[in-house]
């Protein structure tokens, strides 16, 4: 026998939907005629297959392992399927280390993207057999720039993260290497304007009608030849925000060929390397003040090397 627990991912769900899912192989008569015998129950009691799926329901399987193999195809995952890392996981949020070259959402310029790969990942751990939700990101990161990026596993962890995010009480730090030497913080605080035809922003110091605030706070680390490395925290999220608004007092980011200027870097050296949790309420309240990092050494590229 079988027991499944049914989780956030799956409650709102019909009971032979989920089971249809899970027993991928099985056609409905089975499926039905295995609930009509009692093979298949829910809390050990006789189900209808229109039954409405809650959290912490069991669904017990009366059926042989060889039986379940027959009609279950298991997803399994190739090393060469996943191009993250994974940083943290638990049972509401994932956060991952996204590599150089990877977009966040589907991108035409692309066959990957980070969402379809944290879904395949999911998938193969059976943590993705939803028909009501289907794991999120919540922040992204542009194509070429690396670093961490949150997942939500469930509609709640969706709903407080977004909301955190939104108001700000999740705090965002990158670390990049920057043209030029500066020795003191930067507070750069402009208006920033999208040309969604060439994909690229612009900064201009006064508010315009199709402008948006941009808050941008650099701290020096330390110099390298005629380089600085910079720890970045951003107040607002704007597209190329980072980017835009260093090149636009003099220091582009090293390597960054849309804001930038030429130099050895073959990628932009620009890593999301630490997320301040906060701003969770209930059952995802063990989050709040959580710190994950992902130095600048953990950066990679999908084509692999450091």
């Amino acid at each position: 026998m079988k027991e499944i627990r049914i989780t956030n991912n799956e409650e709102g769900q019909r009971l032979d939907r989920f089971l249809k899912k899970y027993l991928n192989k099985a056609n409905q008569s089975f499926i039905y005629k295995m609930l009509r015998k009692k093979n298949i129950k829910l809390n050990d009691l006789k189900a209808e297959p229109e039954t409405i799926l809650k959290k912490d329901d069991l669904v017990q399987l009366y059926l042989s392992d060889d039986t379940i193999d027959k009609f279950r195809e298991k997803k399994t995952l190739k090393q060469t399927d996943i191009h993250f890392k994974v940083v943290y996981e638990d049972d509401n949020i994932l956060i991952v280390n996204k590599p150089v070259g990877l977009s966040t959402q589907p991108d035409v310029t692309s066959s990957r993207n980070l969402i379809d790969e944290i879904k395949m990942y999911l998938d193969a751990k059976e943590q993705n057999i939803s028909f009501t939700f289907k794991p999120a990101v919540c922040n992204r990161l542009d194509k070429n720039t690396s670093g961490l990026v949150i997942a939500a596993k469930n509609y709640d962890a969706l709903k407080q993260t977004n909301k955190a995010i939104r108001e700000r009480r999740i705090r965002k730090f990158y670390v990049a290497k920057v043209h030029g030497i500066i020795k003191e913080d930067l507070e750069l605080k402009d208006y920033l304007i999208k040309n969604d035809e060439k994909n690229m922003v612009k900064i201009v110091k006064e508010t315009t009608a199709n402008s948006k605030k941009v808050v941008t706070y650099a701290h020096p680390l330390k110099t390298e030849n005629n380089f600085t490395w910079l720890e970045i925290e951003i107040e607002t999220g704007r597209a190329h925000q980072i980017r835009a608004h260093l090149s636009s007092v003099g220091h582009p980011v090293a390597g960054d060929k849309k804001y930038g200027r030429k130099d050895s870097e073959k990628h932009q050296v620009l890593h999301a390397y630490k997320l301040i949790l906060d701003g969770y309420d209930n059952d995802l309240a063990y989050l709040n003040k959580m710190e994950i990092k992902s130095e600048i050494n953990d950066r990679f590229t999908i084509g692999g090397g450091k």
